[in-house]
């Protein structure tokens, strides 16, 4: 009986330039189903070209990305995304629920009264507003929330779609502690059913949450590459910051892709899409 975690997140040797600049090169790294990933590096190293990448909106020059066995194209129903901030017209009325229902490209289920602001409405919406922490909020104004607010309700729109893996690009930019805390409060409950994945330009420290560090571009003479890096406490860092206590990144060690669970290289790179 095969015990190994099925693979989320696969990228094998993949390649990836913008016109003469090379963002990735021979890149491969794996995340399992379930893990919370935390994908670092500075501004510019190749954080977006990998999320890119992963959501099916790029190509890689050379090599292979699957998610969950499939091609990023045909698992972009299994992908949740929520991005770092959201443009909107704070002239127009839209409340909570309504940007919450629109994470439900696949639309709502027949039960499901688009014209009922009901709390027994829409099962999908109302779990999604029960997991993020912002059905009390359901029907504020969007324009009305807090930064913090906000990305808590950009999350609930990710999960009414009931995505396997969520996304979250640069989640705690100028928030403040105590939103912070609630955020990865929301996060910690997902964890092991949803696969996270954080990118964050905080390169030293990352949650206690955090699974799996992905470092991006940052090796000196290593330009393209990810390299998967250990941690260890970070007891000196006020609990206040990271949602609770936090993990610092050992830039100096560089753990083989092969160190976890799912077994070796070799056999990853025998998986072939269905």
């Amino acid at each position: 009986m095969d015990t190994h975690p099925t693979i989320a997140v696969e990228f094998s040797k993949v390649g990836y330039s913008y016109s003469n600049f090379e963002v990735l090169r021979e890149s491969s790294f794996h995340v399992h189903r379930g893990e919370f990933v935390a994908l670092i590096g500075a501004n510019g190293s190749g954080k977006t070209t990998i999320l890119r990448l992963i959501m099916g909106l790029a190509k890689p020059d050379s090599g292979r990305v699957l998610i969950f066995g499939k091609s990023p194209e045909k698992a972009r129903g299994l992908v949740g995304y929520v991005p770092q901030y959201m443009n909107y017209d704070p002239a127009f009325p839209i409340s909570v629920e309504e940007v919450v229902r629109m994470g439900r490209l696949e639309g709502l289920s027949r039960n499901c009264d688009p014209r009922s602001s009901g709390r027994n409405s829409c099962p999908e919406l109302d779990a999604a507003l029960e997991l993020a922490d912002v059905a009390d909020l359901r029907d504020r104004p969007y324009k009305a929330l807090s930064g913090g607010q906000r990305r808590r309700v950009m999350v609930a729109r990710a999960l009414a779609s009931a995505p396997e893996l969520l996304i979250l690009d640069e989640p705690t930019a100028n928030m403040d502690s105590e939103s912070e805390k609630r955020l990865f409060t929301v996060l910690g409950n997902l964890k092991r059913s949803t696969t996270i994945l954080i990118a964050t330009h905080d390169t030293a420290f990352v949650s206690s949450l955090t699974d799996v560090v992905l470092c991006v571009g940052q090796r000196k003479g290593r330009p393209g590459e990810v390299l998967r890096h250990a941690v260890m406490p970070a007891d000196h860092i006020p609990t206040g910051l990271y949602g609770g206590s936090a993990l610092q990144v050992l830039h100096d060690t560089d753990l083989p892709d092969r160190c976890c669970a799912s077994g070796d290289a070799e056999a990853l790179s025998e998986r072939r899409e269905p």
